[in-house]
């Protein structure tokens, strides 16, 4: 494969997918500034390995798992990097299955979700990929899937219960 050829498929790709992998990153970060910065890191490293890609096997499985592995790599760093505060947040995408005032409670009650935990599930629920597909990205077995599935969906519904019982009662 020639680099330009090789650039011409990146570039379509990323045209196509650019808003879907930074969503994804989103959804594991719950920052949008974060998430942006994220999905550029992980699609340099896609680019970097593009010529490389087996084309037999969907690309975005390999997004995917470089996005996942990625942020988790970025929060084993975390605490050698400096972060600055910005002055407003970006309005998150618009979804037409839920309201605002629940896609806000449910990206912020999924930001409470240990971060294995987190990955499990936007893998599985978000990206709508299977047991097994999540536990190729995530790299452990189909059973720390379930696992983690099931401790991040309690975790979710423990935050979620709580923040409405702070809603209910006016706080």
């Amino acid at each position: 494969m020639t680099a330009g050829t090789r650039d011409a498929e990146f570039t379509e790709y990323v045209a196509a997918n650019a808003e879907k992998v930074r969503f994804t990153a989103f959804l594991l970060c719950g920052d949008w500034h974060e998430a942006e910065d994220l999905a550029q890191n992980a699609l340099i490293r896609v680019y970097q390995a593009w010529s490389r890609i087996d084309r037999a096997e969907p690309i975005d499985a390999y997004v995917k798992k470089t996005v996942v592995r990625t942020f988790l790599n970025s929060r084993r760093r975390l605490w050698r990097t400096v972060e600055s505060l910005v002055g407003a947040v970006p309005e998150p995408p618009p979804s037409p299955a839920a309201g605002p005032e629940q896609r806000i409670l449910v990206w912020s009650a999924l930001a409470e979700v240990p971060r294995r935990q987190r990955a499990a599930l936007v893998l599985r629920y978000w990206e709508d990929l299977s047991v097994a597909e999540t536990a190729v990205v995530l790299g452990c077995s189909e059973g720390n899937v379930k696992s983690q599935c099931a401790r991040g969906l309690q975790t979710l519904r423990t935050v979620l219960a709580d923040q409405h019982d702070r809603v209910k009662g006016g706080i």
